[in-house]
C-alpha cells in the first residue's frame, strides 16, 4: 500500500459515539453489533455520503468523519441525529442514542487518518455532549452565522482534557422546516445517491431510495426530478410523510429529470419497461406500487407483467384513458392546445405558459407555490420530449388490462381534479375487481401538504399497504 506524506488543510470533523455503549453490550453483544451495523448500513453511511462526508475510521461505537465545510458537516449531523430517532425503531429494539461532536480547524492528514487539536477538541465535544445532541465549538457556530438553516443555543464555556484554552460551545439543531423534529419526516438530505439502471431498450433510468421500511415504489410520471422534487410545494409533502413509514423507491421516467432525455422512445410499454428495470435493481420479493396521475397506468402496466411481485397498487389522481380517448370533445381540444402550448412555451420566461400550467393542475396554488413553477419544467427535460410525452398520455389507453387485475388496489381521487375528473377515478374502481375507492376534497390535481385532507389521504395508504 502506497503511503503519501503528512500535509495539513482546514477541515470540519465530526466525532460520534452510542449513549451507554457499555450497558448495552454487557446485556446482549449480538444484538447491539446487529443494530449498530443495520444503523450504519441504513441511515450512517448514506447521510455521510449525501454531505460529502470523508468516512475516517470507526473504532468500537466511535465514529470520525472528516468534511469540507462547517455546513456539511452540520447537516450531516443534525440530520444523522433526526434519523435515528425517527428510524432506527424500525430495525432495532434496542433505543440507541448517538452523541456528537463538530468542530473545525486545521487538520494533518497522514496514511488515511487525521491528527491535530481540531481532532482532539471534537473528540472532547462529543464527550460533553447531552444524548441525541449536536456540541459544535464556537469556531463552527461563526463559520455559519449567514447559515440560517441551523439554530445555536449556549452550551457554557467548557474546559475540556487536553486542551489549553476554555471552548465556547453551542447545542446546534436545524431550522430547516423538513427537519426540525421527528414528526416532520426526512428531507433530501435522507435520500440515497442517484443511481443508474438500462432500461431494457438501453436507455438510462435514475433512481434513488429514502426512508426504511415495507419498500413503496413511486411510478414515473410527467415532471418529476429527483432532486428538485424535495422543494416542490406539492409533491414534496408526500416524500416526508411517506418515508416516515416505508423505504420510498422512485426514478425518473426516460426522457424526464435525471434519466436519459437524448434518443428515447416515449411509448407506454417502454414506461413499463423503465419501472420494471427499477424495480430489479432491488431485492425485494414484492413491492407495493403508488402511481400518481399517469403514473398509476405505467403501475397497472406492471402489475399485469408481473401480479406476483406487486403487494398493493395505490392509484392517486390516475386514469386509464387519456383526455383524447374519453369522448369528450372539449376534453380533445383542449389536449390539442397543450401540447402545442408545451412545444412553444416550454422553458420560455413567458408567464402566460406558467400560469397556464399552474391554472390546470394546481388551481389553489399561492403566488409563492405558482412562482416555484418558474424554472421547474428546464430541468425535468426539453420541450420537445414534454409535448411527445403529453401526447403519449392523451392518447392513452389501457382499459383492457383493467378487468384482469389481482393485486389489492387502493384508489384515490380530489373530487375538484380538473386534469383527471373524479369520474376517471370511478371508471378505474368500477372495472378493476374489489378495487377500494376513495374520495377527497380539492380543487388541485394532486392535493397540498397544508390541505385539510391531505392527512386523511396519508392515513389511507398506510392503512391499506402494511
Amino acid at each position: 500500500m502506497s503511503r503519501h506524506s503528512p500535509y495539513e488543510r482546514l477541515a470540519a470533523i465530526l466525532v460520534a459515539d452510542v449513549v451507554g455503549y457499555g450497558s448495552f453490550m454487557g446485556e446482549n453483544q449480538s444484538q447491539v453489533l446487529s443494530d449498530l451495523e443495520k444503523i450504519r448500513e441504513k441511515i450512517i453511511e448514506p447521510v455521510i455520503a449525501s454531505c460529502n462526508g470523508n468516512f475516517i475510521k470507526q473504532t468500537g461505537d466511535g465514529y470520525l468523519i472528516e468534511f469540507p465545510s462547517s455546513a456539511d458537516a452540520l447537516t450531516c449531523a443534525t440530520t444523522w441525529q433526526s434519523r435515528v430517532q425517527l428510524e432506527s425503531g424500525s430495525f432495532s429494539e434496542l433505543d440507541i442514542l448517538f452523541r456528537i461532536g463538530v468542530n473545525i480547524g486545521e487538520v494533518i492528514f497522514s496514511d488515511n487518518d487525521i491528527y491535530g487539536d481540531a481532532v482532539n477538541i471534537a473528540a472532547r465535544l462529543e464527550s460533553i455532549c447531552p444524548p441525541g445532541k449536536v456540541c459544535v465549538s464556537d469556531l463552527v457556530k461563526q463559520s455559519l452565522s449567514s447559515h440560517p438553516e441551523f439554530l445555536f443555543s449556549n452550551f457554557g464555556s467548557h474546559e475540556l482534557k487536553n486542551i489549553k484554552s476554555p471552548i465556547e460551545t453551542f447545542i446546534a439543531t436545524s431550522n430547516e422546516p423538513d427537519s426540525q423534529s421527528a414528526k416532520s419526516g426526512l428531507s433530501r438530505a435522507n435520500q440515497s445517491e442517484v443511481s443508474y439502471s438500462l432500461s431494457a431498450d438501453g436507455t438510462s433510468i435514475a433512481h434513488a431510495t429514502v426512508g426504511s421500511g415495507y419498500p413503496l415504489v413511486i411510478a414515473g410520471f410527467w415532471m418529476t426530478h429527483l432532486e428538485w422534487d424535495w422543494d416542490s410545494p406539492s409533491y414534496r409533502s408526500y416524500l416526508e410523510e411517506l418515508s416516515k413509514h416505508y423505504q420510498i423507491i422512485r426514478y425518473d421516467q426516460r426522457g424526464n429529470g435525471m434519466s436519459d432525455w437524448d434518443n428515447v422512445d416515449i411509448q407506454f410499454e417502454r414506461m413499463v419497461d423503465d419501472i420494471e428495470c427499477v424495480i430489479d435493481q432491488y431485492d425485494h420479493g414484492s413491492v407495493a406500487i403508488l402511481g400518481i396521475s399517469q403514473g398509476a397506468s405505467v403501475a397497472i402496466g406492471y402489475a399485469n407483467r408481473y401480479p406476483e411481485r406487486v403487494s398493493h397498487l395505490v392509484l392517486y389522481g390516475g386514469y386509464a384513458r387519456g383526455r383524447r380517448k374519453r369522448n369528450n370533445q372539449k376534453d380533445h381540444e383542449e389536449s390539442i392546445a397543450l401540447v402545442n402550448l408545451i412545444r412553444h412555451g416550454w422553458g420560455a420566461e413567458n408567464p402566460a405558459f406558467r400560469q397556464t400550467l399552474t391554472s390546470l393542475f394546481m388551481p389553489e396554488a399561492t403566488r409563492d407555490e405558482a412562482n416555484w413553477f418558474k424554472n421547474f419544467p428546464k430541468a425535468c427535460g426539453p420541450a420537445e420530449k414534454m409535448s411527445l410525452f403529453r401526447e403519449v398520455f392523451d392518447e392513452m389507453d389501457i382499459s383492457s388490462l383493467l378487468s384482469t387485475a389481482t393485486v389489492p388496489t387502493l384508489i384515490a381521487h380530489c373530487d375538484g381534479d380538473s386534469i383527471a375528473p373524479l369520474s376517471e377515478g370511478k371508471y378505474l374502481a368500477s372495472r378493476i375487481p374489489n378495487a377500494r375507492f376513495t374520495k377527497f376534497q380539492s380543487k388541485n390535481h394532486t392535493m397540498f401538504g397544508n390541505e385539510k385532507d391531505f392527512p386523511k389521504l396519508i392515513k389511507n395508504i398506510c392503512e391499506f399497504v402494511k
